[in-house]
């Protein structure tokens, strides 16, 4: 859905978003210090940013950010809790902060939650089915299909990337996230749900084709 910029000097920080991240659907660029955080600044939809940091701390970046990048979301992440650094923090010109230690799931929160209030839109489709990420709707022949928040990051991982197999093992780490545990069973439930929903005959798809011994995918055009 967007191309996120996490810069952190601990790779265990950087390891877990970039997972976390990438399930979610994103692109996902990494650096360890201020300075090679700030040559990536103008590439990206939304930074994740650490407030200590060497070369460059987060809130010098913040300051590059809205002097050079002002619609470009921020969010702050550090250790420092007290109720004077996260004013500090937000003045500075931070959209959103989280104290660490924090749950990944949290940060993806106030992710999602920054990219809807920017309006990062994306819409596609084919064959009658338009798909728009932003407003999170799925409209097939001009009517809305209901879909569960699963169902539809199951939907647009597929049809964001026609023509490409995903392994049940993919889908698994991308939609379900990387702590999931259960079967790939899900994974198979779920598309048979989509098929129902999209009218969608397996024998002759016009929208997700089985890959038999490896996973499913998408039909192009």
């Amino acid at each position: 859905m967007a191309n996120v910029l996490v810069v952190d000097d601990d790779p265990a920080v950087l390891e877990i978003l970039t997972a976390y991240l990438l399930a979610e659907g994103h692109e996902v660029q990494t650096a360890s210090d201020g300075v090679e955080g700030e040559r990536l600044l103008g590439s990206v939809d939304l930074a994740i940013l650490d407030w200590m940091l060497p070369g460059a701390t987060g809130l010098d970046l913040t300051k590059t950010v809205r002097e050079r990048y002002p619609q470009l979301p921020v969010l702050l992440l550090t250790a420092r809790g007290e109720e004077e650094d996260r004013v500090r923090g937000l003045r500075t010109g931070a959209d959103d902060y989280v104290v660490k230690p924090f749950s990944p799931r949290e940060v993806m929160a106030r992710v999602g939650a920054l990219l809807r209030r920017v309006g990062l839109k994306e819409v596609f489709g084919q064959q009658g089915l338009e798909i728009d990420t932003a407003a999170r709707t799925v409209t097939l022949a001009g009517a809305e299909v209901p879909f569960s928040r699963t169902e539809f990051d199951l939907l647009v991982t597929l049809a964001r990337h026609p023509g490409i197999v995903f392994t049940r093992d993919r889908l698994l780490e991308r939609v379900w996230g990387p702590e999931f545990i259960g079967t790939e069973r899900v994974v198979d439930v779920n598309i048979q749900t989509l098929r129902r929903k999209l009218g969608d005959d397996p024998e002759s798809p016009k929208f997700i084709e089985t890959v038999r011994g490896v996973g499913y995918r998408f039909r192009g055009e």
